[in-house]
């Protein structure tokens, strides 16, 4: 939910705490000084859920700078990180005193650290590796501590490098076969001990750029962490903007991409996919997903470029580009695979971000017609109040549905991230008479209620509404609402995404006194000032929504969410609000035996439930051999697996998709790209298993109401 104005914070708090030391500040470190202490006390003031500056505290910002410089726990041994730790209750003290003594420690430990590996790893890539030898590496680093001494951290990047080389050799290996099996071309075969020179090659410049691009990080880099870390140990969705150029700037904020359309975080040295953009190129393309991690990035055929360890807003600009260019992203997939994904950059088509929708049945002549709405996003123009909105879209295609007679609406809200909170009470609004739909609690405020007030329902039937992990915000909202109304059957996964939270910008020079303004440009803040809660006074904050019918899911045993982040603010309760429930609630204990007893006996969905154990176990793997019989059984083992799970939840269904006529006959080219939009749509359709099993499950609904 956005706010249009910036809620009002005591300047005069924040200037007198700084007034008096600010002449003492070293001559270097004034500016750091007074962006700690302001970001703190911003934060105090305005977070729904203040932390106190106490030992607490301290240690959850030491806990979060440490993952910041050494996530991957490659870097520093015990015994630095417990010269560090005798700071882990003293942060509070430090901000409190105005030093920088912690914050000057970690960067003078950290760049002493870097110089010595840097050093390390081109004597380890000098020679071949010995790759029948019997070892192994464990690269998972919530299951490993940091190295004892220096001695050992440097047989572990011996481990590590080496298994980067044999990485590129069995990536070698299986580029060769493919272009033997293809037989286009004469292929020169090379030996092992060619593909392993190359391997070292690769390897070799890959690291060579990664210290490049280390030994440009800034103090002001770091800083900038450590206050990220101050303002992270709020909850993981505050904040803290250093003062940037405006374009790196937003994309700190968005991470959008304008070339492929996908939403992106930076956490922990690596780049994530959080979101991918309806009708974008990504999405078109249809590989890459959230959760995947982008490793490296080429522009066309030309030889990719390493993006660890790189700042966002730079990775940015390697994936951005002119409409019509092709970038290859090499990506690591939340089952551990590596692949490579080829995406043409595009404009986003905008109407694949608006919702559509469309009739479905079967050939069974006893089926029902179950209207199917899709909505990719809570949508709205902030600046147009005649613009096009998600809420009044809805209802177009609703009094469309219920023109045609469907038997029932399905409306899916799978991957939808949320948006604007005005849309999501007027879209709950055209299916209950009035009452409440949300209630939103500021710090120390009552519980503001957002309410239908029109008194008309729209469509009074049956009603379902799909959702799943990477369903949040609005979409939550939403869910929530109807479920508390018990005015719409929730199918999904074990529990939506749980991000119950509002937040707002706030800009530090504006609320720090005109005697820093020598100081100036100083940052921004993202701070959450907001919970949302249910209608029966739970808020869907940590928790999420959980569905009246759960299906088997990918994602079902892995922590994807709210609940996976860094300190978030738990779920909790406030009083309900009256509300009266709908008078033909629908009977979900007996339709989820009746979902169970298909799904249970169905192959596709044994095929999730399989495919989702394989992704738990792969991605809590500890011990990787080092042996290359082993590692090539290991990875053939795994390709294999990844190749059966790939279309787990895709199986043809028997679906007859009943669209609507593109609107222009005059505009011939128009046509033909609203039909293909409409043929891919459909294909999608006929091949959903989950959206099969919730028309079966509202289909079922259906049938007792008639009875």
């Amino acid at each position: 939910m956005k706010l249009k104005k910036i809620i009002p914070i005591s300047v005069l708090l924040i200037t007198t705490l700084l007034l008096g030391a600010f002449f003492v500040y070293e001559n270097n470190e004034p500016k750091e000084k007074l962006i700690m202490v302001s970001t703190y006390e911003i934060l105090k003031s305005f977070h729904y859920s203040p932390q106190n500056l106490d030992d607490t505290y301290s240690t959850r910002i030491f806990d979060l700078y440490l993952k910041s410089l050494d996530y991957n726990k490659v870097y520093f041994t015990k015994d630095q990180i417990d010269i560090l730790s005798s700071y882990k209750t003293k942060i509070d003290d430090q901000i409190k005193s105005n030093s920088l003594e912690f914050f000057n420690l970690s960067v003078e430990l950290i760049d002493k650290q870097l110089d010595k590996i840097k050093n390390l790893y081109p004597t380890l890539l000098k020679n071949p590796f010995d790759f029948a030898i019997k070892e192994d590496i464990n690269i998972n680093s919530d299951k490993r501590d940091f190295c004892n001494s220096q001695a050992e951290l440097e047989e572990y990047w011996r481990k590590y490098i080496k298994y980067q080389v044999l990485t590129e050799i069995i990536t070698l290996e299986n580029e060769q076969k493919k272009r033997q099996d293809s037989l286009q071309t004469a292929v020169k075969i090379k030996t092992f001990e060619e593909l392993e020179d190359t391997a070292r090659q690769i390897i070799l410049k890959r690291y060579d750029t990664r210290f490049k691009r280390i030994a440009k990080i800034s103090r002001n880099d770091r800083f900038s962490s450590f206050v990220n870390a101050i303002a992270g140990a709020f909850d993981p969705h505050t904040n803290y903007f250093p003062p940037t150029e405006k374009e790196d700037f937003d994309i700190s904020m968005s991470g959008k991409l304008e070339g492929i359309g996908a939403t992106l975080s930076e956490k922990d040295g690596y780049i994530k996919v959080v979101e991918i953009v309806p009708g974008s190129p990504s999405w078109k393309q249809g590989e890459l997903k959230a959760e995947d991690i982008i490793l490296k990035v080429a522009q066309g055929d030309n030889e990719p470029v390493d993006i660890v360890d790189m700042r966002l807003d730079e990775a940015v600009r390697l994936i951005r580009g002119p409409k019509g260019t092709k970038v290859v992203l090499t990506v690591k997939k939340i089952d551990g695979s590596i692949v490579t994904i080829p995406i043409i950059r595009d404009v986003i088509v905008l109407e694949e971000k608006y919702a559509k929708s469309t009739i479905l049945t079967t050939n069974d002549k006893k089926s029902y017609k179950i209207g199917y709405i899709y909505l990719p996003q809570f949508y709205t123009d902030m600046n147009d109040i005649h613009g096009r909105k998600c809420s009044k879209d809805i209802e177009k295609e609703v009094k469309k549905l219920k023109d045609a007679n469907v038997d029932g609406i399905l409306i899916d809200l799978r991957n939808n991230g949320g948006g604007s909170l005005n849309d999501v009470v007027e879209i709950g609004g055209l299916f209950i008479d009035s009452g409440p739909i949300v209630q939103v609690k500021s710090m120390d405020s009552p519980a503001k209620q957002y309410s239908d007030n029109d008194k008309k329902t729209l469509y009074d039937g049956p009603l379902a509404i799909m959702v799943n992990t990477f369903s949040a915000s609005a979409s939550e909202i939403l869910a929530a609402a109807m479920q508390d109304y018990k005015r719409a059957i929730i199918i999904g996964t074990e529990s939506t995404y749980g991000k119950g939270t509002v937040q707002r910008i706030v800009d530090i020079d504006r609320l720090v006194s005109h005697e820093y303004q020598s100081q100036k440009p100083l940052g921004a803040i993202k701070v959450t000032i907001q919970k949302f809660y249910r209608i029966n006074g739970g808020t869907t904050q940590f928790q999420g929504v959980k569905p009246d019918i759960i299906l088997p899911d990918l994602y079902d045993k892995i922590d994807i969410g709210e609940k996976e982040l860094d300190y978030p603010l738990p779920w909790s309760e406030i009083k309900s609000v009256p509300y009266v429930t709908w008078k033909a609630a629908p009977n979900c204990k007996d339709l989820v035996k009746k979902s169970a007893n298909r799904t249970q006996k169905d192959s596709a969905f044994l095929l999730i439930k399989e495919a989702s154990k394989w992704l738990a176990d792969t991605k809590d793997q500890e011990s990787i051999p080092l042996e290359i019989t082993k590692f090539r059984s290991k990875d053939e083992k795994d390709n294999a697996l990844s190749k059966k799970y790939k279309n787990a939840g895709k199986s043809p269904v028997p679906f007859e998709v009943i669209n609507w006529t593109p609107a222009s006959k005059e505009n011939a080219t128009l046509d033909s790209v609203a039909n293909k939009r409409i043929e891919d749509w459909t294909k999608s359709i006929k091949e959903d298993v989950t959206l099969y099993e919730s028309y079966m499950i509202l289909s079922d609904h259906i049938k007792t109401i008639k009875k």
